[in-house]
């Protein structure tokens, strides 16, 4: 079976707008979590990773974007910045273009309640709108399955490709923070009143976060450089368990995890790193550290990126899983930010400085409502 390779990559988030600056400003400790006051969006303050007055604007400076919502603008200048680094024939039907969201253009829903225009919030209708910009001519593909959809979208471009349907694949996703998605976690109790603290004993809830991120795949190798990785394998599960809370076991996401490193040819050992889902809530992270013990990960380092991000929804797995290629080829461990005592009944490895270490694999893990989980081996050419 022939590779796949990363050629392309890009995050627009509010810590930068592009993969190069979101990883910098991720090793240097910066969040992009700031304590929120838009009456808008919820009547008390609130901690969320929002981007801030005026930089989406600052980031579409030269882009004719007038006409799209702000959930499209994130989309399109992700998947331009990601285009930009390659060659790629996007028009000649042997590059899929695959779009992963939660909620798309919910936020349309508040902002006309009178007459929501629903053919506008379809899913698949944004994916076309944000094809049509780039000349696509392949159909557009949409992963919506609550928050692995980021991952899912990369697992569903592999296989795409592999069974020879394609030979290239632009993945992107995005979701952004509204009051639909941010009343529906507060209904919950989930958000957290400072910002999320991963793995840790006093950890509070989730915190939210938006933007953008997208990948290029190719099965060329003449097209993938020097450093590029690899997607291996990858596998789904589903907990079966209840519609919003995870696995009491964690045996459904421990197996997707052993899957995804049997298939890849791997063991734990191999594993640089675990990049965990670590939403910073009670039963997440606990089904979290009894999946890594299923698996046998419970002495790799882990870390979660939510403390940098917030949780992203839909783009969850996209960016944080670019931040681990980057991770991967610079032979870094992140720490987890808002990390300080382990939190959960089984003991994990949970990175908590920024170190150093040979490494060729990491593994990537997501999970959301519905049961749903993911995981994913990314590896160094």
């Amino acid at each position: 079976m022939s590779k796949v390779y990363v050629i392309a990559d890009n995050i627009v988030a509010p810590l930068g707008r592009t993969a190069a600056e979101n990883f910098a400003a991720v090793c240097q400790g910066k969040s992009g979590i700031q304590l929120q006051h838009n009456r808008l969006l919820s009547p008390a303050d609130f901690y969320a990773a929002i981007m801030a007055p005026g930089q989406l604007e600052a980031y579409s400076n030269g882009s004719n974007l007038e006409g799209y919502t702000k959930f499209e603008q994130l989309l399109i200048l992700s998947v331009q910045e990601a285009l930009g680094q390659t060659n790629l024939d996007i028009t000649n039907g042997r590059t899929a273009f695959i779009v992963s969201t939660t909620k798309g253009n919910i936020e349309l829903l508040e902002q006309q309640p009178a007459q929501p225009p629903l053919g506008e919030m379809e899913l698949f209708a944004t994916a076309k709108k944000v094809a049509a910009y780039f000349n696509f001519t392949a159909a557009p593909l949409v992963v919506s399955n609550a928050c692995i959809s980021g991952l899912l979208a990369i697992l569903t471009a592999k296989r795409l490709i592999t069974a020879g349907l394609y030979d290239h694949a632009v993945v992107t996703g995005a979701d952004v923070v509204t009051q639909f998605v941010l009343s529906g976690f507060q209904s919950f109790q989930a958000v957290s009143n400072e910002p999320c603290r991963p793995f840790d004993a006093a950890r509070k809830g989730v915190t939210l976060g938006e933007g953008a991120a997208t990948v290029i795949l190719t099965n060329q190798p003449s097209l993938a450089p020097a450093n590029a990785v690899v997607v291996n394998a990858g596998s789904v599960s589903n907990d079966a368990n209840h519609i919003s809370g995870p696995s009491r076991t964690g045996a459904e996401l421990g197996m997707a995890m052993r899957h995804a490193m049997l298939n890849s040819g791997l063991t734990p050992a191999d594993i640089g790193f675990v990049s965990a889902h670590g939403t910073a809530t009670l039963y997440n992270d606990e089904m979290e550290a009894k999946a890594l013990h299923l698996a046998g990960l419970q002495d790799r380092p882990v870390n979660s990126f939510k403390g940098y991000y917030g949780h992203t929804l839909g783009a969850a797995g996209l960016i944080e899983a670019i931040i681990g290629m980057h991770a991967l080829q610079q032979q870094t461990v992140i720490p987890t930010l808002g990390f300080e005592q382990l939190g959960v009944s089984l003991p994990v490895n949970v990175s908590s400085t920024l170190t150093r270490q040979p490494m060729q694999h990491y593994l990537k893990t997501v999970s959301g409502f519905g049961g749903c989980n993911a995981a994913m081996v990314f590896s160094k050419k």
